[in-house]
């Protein structure tokens, strides 16, 4: 492998060229490098020239109705802005140099080079006779890019990566994978990319994907995939090009049905919501579980639950309970139903009746959709005595049947209608009524360990708690089937309830999803046990598992010392192993003031990139104040960084799925404490203590958990 820039000791810088890209005055004529910024300027051309071309197309005559032009309209606008071009964002990361043109035969002859020859970048770019000058990532001619390897080359003989400064092309690296005399080594840029400092949301990894990374992201539709992945593994990252691949290769489908990413907080969604965007996919909704579960139930969450009333909710036998309930609603009928039309009077018999409604109990369909029926089966046994009769009915007299006021007011007398939210009200508050829907399900315990202390009036003034409102979403699916996507990617999986999993299944219950999460990580009382487990509740239990091992985020001391704690919250699960070569630092500092934790910050501070001030939710207040005090900025989980603004005071219970070039960690054992019992409090510090990308300072005047050693 060999790396090429005009000034060996910086990689990443070339002095062949200014920052506009002219070449030097030392700059030879057949200067690779000058070659690559040439071809990166007309991509860069031709890119501009096919938004002005979408730009250009006019609506106004569109020979359909305005709904149509409407829909026309709105893909135009969202071509435009997929076409954009991002200043600091490269058209192209890589090239692949081919021994024969793909979809050649081999022994055919080629007519010119550039024929093998194709640019690797985030989108599609092709010049005015339609020829590609760059090759989206997701095609399947850029997966040897990376996937080739020396043992199997996949007929590439030469890969190129290119280093950027600024969205300037300062380098290039390359790789021939078929000279055997060249020797196996790291590829430094690719090295550079993974370690450089993060200001700002996630970036997409499309330029450093991995082969077994590039596994998962290429998987079909169909197929569920369970991401296992320990601290910088790119689990998340995984996810997010995968949603971006299956748009690609399944588009139209997609389009039809939709996708969506859940997190676990607003703040996470914040941090992730520019990855998508940035590799042209800009119609991917967003949303928590508790967003998706209030939409359904439209009540307003404003209480909480104690840890133990919060298990017994989330635990997927309320399911049955809520079933139990629902339908108990449903009263055999004792009196015949009499139509009367006309001069005629048509009566139907209460076993006749009866066979009925058991048949449509035995369908196992929506409670909704079985009440919906009734009539219209009350009303076919009306026109069969009428044809019995000599009368020749027709489907309008079948539907005015069904809306016969003695029809109607039978259904609403057997069959009535339940609404969910009050369904779920009455299960909290009536003893007598949850006791018997949830006999031989909950403990006489459990029981009372969900009942409201207070009666409640009505939906509306009710506390409900963000487990109830996942009881009232399972609720109304019973009653009603919930709208399923195309494709769910669900992340921070591990602190999902059971009912929780059946909320995100419900709606995918027709499409595929993409689960990720780190058992290790769990830090809720009902953090999922095993994947197994969890895939059964979301209904995909026929889902694939794979593991992540390798850490390209975490440097190397700090998450041997977070592994430490391993043993103690996740026995059995393979410690993550740094591939980073730069360790970065690590640093334990016995301290006695919080002012001497404020100069921990400042002396990162005076380091390129994000930092991170991670603590006790309890600490927060107290070290914001010291912060102020000392004339130090500071944002929240969620908020962008900036350049004049670097520092992010995270509660402990926020960091999950976050990342900062640099962190202190205040007080682990307050973060510890801080939680209910010693499992999920280590679990939470070993989320802290693995936020950081080149450099750890852990802060302490307690001691440190024994479990750290």
């Amino acid at each position: 492998m060999s790396t090429r820039s005009a000034d060996p000791t910086r990689p990443d810088t070339a002095g062949a060229a200014d920052n506009s890209g002219a070449p030097g005055p030392d700059a030879a004529p057949d200067n690779p490098l000058l070659r690559e910024r040439a071809h990166l300027a007309a991509s860069r051309s031709a890119l501009r020239a096919m938004r002005e071309e979408a730009e250009s197309l006019d609506t106004s005559n569109v020979s359909a109705n305005w709904v149509s032009a409407e829909a026309l309209r709105h893909d135009i606008d969202q071509r435009i802005k997929a076409l954009a071009d991002l200043s600091g964002t490269p058209l192209f990361f890589g090239r692949l140099d081919y021994l024969h043109a793909p979809g050649r035969d081999a022994g055919a002859t080629d007519e010119a080079e550039e024929a093998h020859r194709f640019y690797i970048g985030r989108r599609h770019v092709h010049d005015a006779g339609g020829d590609p000058m760059v090759i989206d990532w997701r095609a399947p001619v850029s997966q040897p890019f990376y996937r080739a390897s020396r043992r199997d080359p996949m007929d590439v003989a030469l890969r190129r990566r290119f280093g950027y400064t600024g969205g300037e092309l300062t380098a290039y690296e390359d790789e021939h994978l078929t000279d055997p005399t060249e020797a196996d080594t790291t590829s430094k840029l690719l090295q550079q990319e993974i370690e450089r400092p993060r200001v700002g949301p996630m970036r997409d990894i499309v330029a450093t994907i991995q082969p077994e990374q590039d596994e998962i992201v290429r998987s079909g539709l169909s197929g569920t995939v369970c991401v296992q992945g320990g601290p910088g593994t790119g689990k998340t990252a995984v996810g997010l090009h995968r949603v971006a691949f299956l748009l690609y290769a399944y588009r139209e489908r997609l389009a039809r049905t939709g996708t969506l990413v859940i997190g676990p907080n607003r703040s996470f969604l914040h941090y992730i919501e520019q990855v998508l965007p940035a590799l042209g996919e800009l119609e991917v909704k967003q949303a928590t579980v508790d967003d998706l579960v209030a939409q359904v139930a439209r009540v307003e969450v404003r209480g909480t639950d104690e840890a133990a009333a919060a298990v017994v909710k989330g635990d997927a036998r309320m399911a049955e309970v809520l079933r139990r309930a629902v339908h108990a609603h449903v009263t055999l009928p004792t009196e015949p139903v009499v139509v009367v039309r006309g001069s005629r009077r048509w009566r139907v018999p209460a076993y006749e009746l009866e066979e009925i409604v058991r048949e449509l109990q035995g369908r196992g369909i929506r409670y909704g959709a079985a009440r919906e029926a009734l009539p219209q089966r009350i009303a076919h046994a009306v026109l069969v005595q009428m044809e019995r009769a000599g009368e020749a009915p027709d489907d309008r007299v079948q539907d005015a049947v069904a809306r016969n006021t003695a029809v109607k007011a039978a259904v609403k007398e057997i069959w009535p209608p339940v609404d969910p939210a009050k369904l779920v009200l009455r299960l909290l508050t009536d003893a007598d009524f949850l006791a018997e829907h949830a006999d031989g399900v909950l403990s006489e315990d459990e029981q009372k360990t969900i009942l409201w202390a207070r009666s409640v009036r009505s939906v509306r003034s009710a506390k409900w708690s963000a487990a109830d409102v996942v009881l009232i979403d399972e609720a109304t699916d019973l009653v009603q089937r919930t709208p399923s996507l195309g494709h769910v990617v669900l992340d921070e999986a591990q602190d999902l309830s059971p009912m929780q999993y059946r909320a995100v299944g419900r709606r995918c219950t027709t499409g595929s999803a993409t689960v990720l999460g780190d058992l290790a990580q769990g830090t809720t009382p009902w953090a999922t046990r095993s994947w197994e487990e969890a895939l059964a509740h979301l209904g995909k239990d026929d889902a694939v598992i794979e593991e992540l091992t390798a850490g390209f985020r975490v440097p190397t001391d700090v998450i041997t010392y977070a592994s430490r704690l391993l043993p103690h919250i996740a026995p059995g699960l393979t410690p993550v192993s740094s591939v980073r070569e730069n360790p970065g630092f690590f640093d334990l500092r016995p301290v006695t003031e919080d002012a001497q934790v404020v100069g921990a910050c400042e002396e990162l501070l005076k380091r390129e990139g994000s930092v991170g001030l991670i603590a006790a939710d309890a600490r927060i207040p107290v070290l914001a104040e010291a912060l102020d005090a000392a004339g130090i900025g500071h944002l929240g989980p969620g908020e962008e960084t900036t350049r004049e603004t670097r520092l992010t005071l995270v509660p402990a219970s926020l960091a999950k799925g976050l990342e900062y070039d640099y962190v202190v960690l205040d007080e682990p054992g307050a973060v510890v404490g801080g939680e209910p019992d010693e499992r999920t409090g280590l679990r939470r510090l070993y989320v802290a203590l693995t936020r950081a990308v080149s450099g750890l300072i852990v802060t302490h005047a307690a001691a440190l958990p024994p479990q750290l050693g």
